[in-house]
């Protein structure tokens, strides 16, 4: 069967089915760390099919109070397709979480777009997602595919991509699949991400206590501020960024001396260029931390918070994907992203995952929106992938 044929296939129930869905899952809360209601949900909607999911141990492992999801729709439980193809097997990846959000949202269309009634942003790219798994696997178990589908559901993605990393890979049978988290329009298939390194450094300063005056030395505050001074804050580079996460301490009026944190996240192509900025922040907290206007200890550490990839235009997952696009009537388009997904912690331990652009939109104000008829989109190219994924030439390849 054509991807062409399955498209047509879905109708109006299912595109209503999608769009709410995505709906109902974008009320839910489920900020990093706290993912459960929205897990919940997605265990029943699978449920309600027939379909069972498998959630590990990553919750505890990353500190969510979930776990990944992992659902398996194997050939005998699709129709039409004659059981599927042998030996095949295809990875449908999302993550539950989103970063957290000021307000709470309430999903509405506007002009055929979904935005949230409350301003701010709607949480749409991971629950967008979600909502295309679902209503695939929906859709497989109703008119079948030509290949097996794996669907994972992970925790902690928007912090550190705690859950992809934490994975028990000996539960997959995939080596190839996909995921839908890059905001831009559809059409573009991701070929680079970055690497991203976290710095961490807690200035210890003199305390306060008693102190009437200004007083020389031992401020944690202000070898902090002078250490953020001398970073190469910004994109440094087009493929090389700094930036600052969290900044956080105290006064010192207390028994305890002065303290003040910092945290910097450095992100580049190259692993070699990330792991040298790196190496430059350090330096620039211990020569803050020796000024006399400072001269206070500090501790420093600094994490791989995932490894960067490139991947060439003939790899078979690439080329599944910019056939599934074109089946759909999209241009592909191979582009490097500026951030890390899913695929950054699954490409680094061994399977081609290939992230591809979900059409989330964003506004100048910083919120969110997403075309009804995208989703609707997101949904056709998703089922074309499994067609495409079939095909002797895209068999998967770790």
């Amino acid at each position: 069967m054509t991807s062409s044929s399955l498209r047509a296939r879905v109708g109006e129930l299912e595109r209503r089915y999608l769009n709410g869905t995505f709906a109902e899952l974008c009320r839910i809360e489920s900020a990093s760390g706290c993912e459960r209601r929205c897990a919940e949900r997605v265990i029943a909607e699978l449920r309600a099919l027939g379909v069972s999911a498998h959630e590990d141990e990553a919750g505890a492992l990353v500190g969510s109070d979930c776990g990944n999801l992992l659902a398996r729709i194997p050939a005998e439980m699709t129709s039409g397709f004659g059981g599927g193809k042998s030996g095949s097997c295809l990875l449908l990846c999302a993550h539950l979480d989103t970063p957290p959000l000021e307000r709470q949202v309430e999903p509405v269309l506007i002009d055929g777009s979904w935005a949230n009634a409350n301003d701010g942003p709607l949480g749409a790219r991971s629950k967008a997602a979600v909502a295309v798994l679902l209503a695939l696997a929906r859709h497989v178990r109703r008119a079948g595919a030509p290949v097996p589908v794996e669907l994972l559901f992970t925790v902690d993605g928007e912090r550190s991509l705690g859950g992809a990393r934490a994975l028990d890979l000996a539960a997959l049978r995939s080596s190839t699949g996909y995921a839908f988290d890059h905001a831009a329009p559809i059409g573009g298939v991701v070929v680079s991400a970055p690497s991203r390194f976290r710095v961490e450094a807690c200035f210890h300063g003199a305390s306060a206590a008693g102190v009437r005056g200004p007083q020389p030395g031992g401020s944690a505050i202000v070898a902090a501020a002078r250490a953020i001074a001398a970073m190469p804050i910004g994109a440094v580079h087009e493929e090389r960024t700094v930036l600052i996460d969290t900044i956080s301490g105290n006064a010192g009026r207390g028994e305890r001396g002065e303290r003040c944190s910092l945290v910097a996240e450095v992100s580049a192509l190259a692993d070699a260029c990330a792991e040298a900025l790196v190496g430059e922040l350090v330096e620039r907290v211990h020569e803050a931390a020796n000024l006399p206007e400072c001269a206070c200890d500090v501790d420093v550490t600094a994490e791989r918070s995932f490894a960067g990839y490139r991947l060439p235009a003939t790899r078979p997952a690439v080329q599944a994907a910019e056939a599934a696009l074109h089946a759909c009537g999209f241009e592909p388009e191979r582009i490097a992203s500026g951030a890390g997904s899913d695929a950054n912690a699954l490409m680094a331990r061994g399977l081609q995952i290939v992230n591809l652009a979900n059409g989330i939109e964003r506004g100048d104000d910083g919120g969110e929106r997403v075309r009804a008829a995208t989703l609707e989109a997101m949904l056709e190219v998703a089922l074309a992938l499994l067609d495409a994924v079939e095909a002797p030439s895209a068999e998967p390849a770790r």
